[in-house]
């Protein structure tokens, strides 16, 4: 059941889904429920609240996780001010905005960063990130201060919750 102050990681299999979880692990994207509404970064409207309704896709899976210290309040403050900020799809530490667990690391200021991995078992950096790096004109930020879903996930602060089965949709 989805309470106040839930992360939800969500794992699925678009082209960057997969990209983001072969270089990084089980999730490819996060965001947190606050009074009703679902907090995230998105590549299409950078920071926005979606209604669960509008949030839940069926096809994907998602995991909550709980972090047992949380100010729903206050971290719902942040997340507000936050609203409207735009994608950091370079995934840059300076990048203008932010993406998902970059968001979500800023509202929840328990994570450290670790250094960003864009490859899977064979190449240090895969073709999918060469390629989505050449149409940014930048070079992969291999190694600079990251993180990602899946790393947040792991953190010793949050504890698994439950695979949240999609009521939304059925």
């Amino acid at each position: 059941m989805l309470e106040n102050g839930d992360l939800i990681f969500v794992k699925d299999d678009s082209d960057i889904g997969q990209a983001v979880q072969e270089s990084t692990g089980h999730y490819s994207h996060v965001g947190i429920l606050l009074d009703g509404q679902i907090y995230h970064a998105t590549v299409e409207g950078g920071i926005l609240a979606q209604s669960p309704e509008e949030f839940f896709e069926h096809g994907k899976v998602y995991d909550l996780y709980r972090y047992a210290e949380i100010d729903c309040t206050e971290i719902k403050k942040r997340a507000e001010s936050l609203l409207g900020a735009p994608y950091n799809a370079s995934f840059y530490p300076d990048g203008d905005g932010f993406y998902c667990s970059q968001f979500i690391a800023e509202l929840l200021p328990i994570f450290e960063t670790i250094p960003m991995k864009f490859g899977d078992e064979e190449e240090e950096i895969s073709p999918f990130w060469l390629d989505y790096y050449k149409e940014l004109g930048l070079a992969v930020p291999l190694d600079h201060p990251g993180t990602n879903p899946s790393q947040l996930a792991q953190s010793s602060q949050l504890q698994f919750k439950e695979r949240y089965l999609d009521d939304y949709n059925h």
